[in-house]
């Protein structure tokens, strides 16, 4: 778990370097990662994907809405929902920090056997799962 924990901040060290034009905050990055499927969430489906407590993510929507990359609105069926959307500029965004994610991920997995990545994966997913 520790060697999981270091990887997490190294992996956000580099982001935050790679991609400091953005003018992001980590938390933010995660958070527009998360989004770039273009599938709204509301704030709690959100806050279990980024691994954040609604109450905290808060603060981190709010820099986001200011900037312009989301939108908060209601949830089809469920107006007491609140639906987190990506904008032109917040899907810009997010395109950029999934590509530096999969390039991060290509220049950190590049010459591992196909099985040893399958494994990783198939571990990582078991951590997410249990911490649900």
């Amino acid at each position: 778990m520790l060697a999981l924990q270091r990887a997490t901040h190294a992996t956000l060290q580099v982001l935050s370097a790679e991609l400091v034009d953005l003018g992001l905050t980590p938390s933010e990055i995660n958070a527009l990662a998360n989004l770039a499927d273009g599938q709204g969430r509301t704030v709690s489906e959100l806050g279990a994907a980024v691994g954040s407590r609604p109450t905290t993510l808060t603060s981190v929507l709010d820099r986001l809405e200011r900037r312009g990359h989301i939108t908060r609105g209601s949830r089809p069926g469920d107006r007491r929902a609140v639906l987190i959307e990506l904008t032109p500029s917040g899907r810009l965004a997010a395109a950029t920090i999934r590509r530096a994610i999969g390039d991060l991920e290509h220049r950190a997995l590049d010459g591992l056997p196909d099985d040893a990545i399958a494994h990783l994966r198939t571990a990582l997913q078991a951590l997410t799962e249990t911490s649900s």
